[in-house]
């Protein structure tokens, strides 16, 4: 049985890389777009160390916001019915440019900065799988992105996990 093919994400065009636009347009229209437009703050980490949930807030973070949104998939002692007493999470060596994009999505969908960090290796139960933050001018803002980008990630990101049960089995989750 053959692997299946690599997902394939088409990365968006970089401001380096866009068009200037009309000829007309001078370095004050320039200026005033890239004021107007910035482009979308994300940080995106997949790591085999503890992760920073107080990092990943204070990224998003910005004296406009008035609330903040964020995540943590903590790994659980059961699922489906079954002890669970620890597990690994396993990445594709492309996760990360996954992972980047889900957040550029988000970012660019609500004009937010949001970031997301997902854990790979051992984790025990307890452990932080995943944090996600986002901060906006207003709490219904902030909890829609950090919700879109939980659920983005979940489906997007090639990352899987094997869980160890406590009748001394394994198996694997998101294959």
């Amino acid at each position: 049985m053959s692997e299946p093919a690599e997902p394939e994400l088409t990365e968006p065009e970089s401001a380096e890389h866009a068009s200037a636009g009309p000829e007309s347009a001078g370095p004050e229209s320039a200026e005033r777009e890239s004021t107007e437009h910035p482009a979308p703050r994300i940080l995106a980490t997949i790591s085999d160390a503890p992760l920073d949930q107080t990092a990943i807030e204070n990224f998003v973070l910005d004296r406009v916001n008035g609330a903040l949104v964020s995540f943590r998939g903590i790994v659980r002692d059961h699922d489906h019915g079954e002890s669970v007493t620890a597990l690994d999470y396993q990445a594709h060596p492309e996760a990360q440019r996954f992972m980047e994009q889900c957040c550029r999505t988000v970012a660019e969908e609500s004009g937010l900065a949001v970031a997301a960090a997902h854990r790979v290796g051992a984790l025990a139960v307890g452990d932080v799988a995943l944090v996600a933050a986002a901060a906006a001018p207003h709490r219904a803002e902030a909890f829609a992105a950090c919700q879109r980008l939980v659920e983005l990630i979940k489906v997007e990101v090639p990352i899987w996990k094997r869980q160890h049960l406590a009748a001394g089995a394994t198996e694997w989750v998101g294959l």
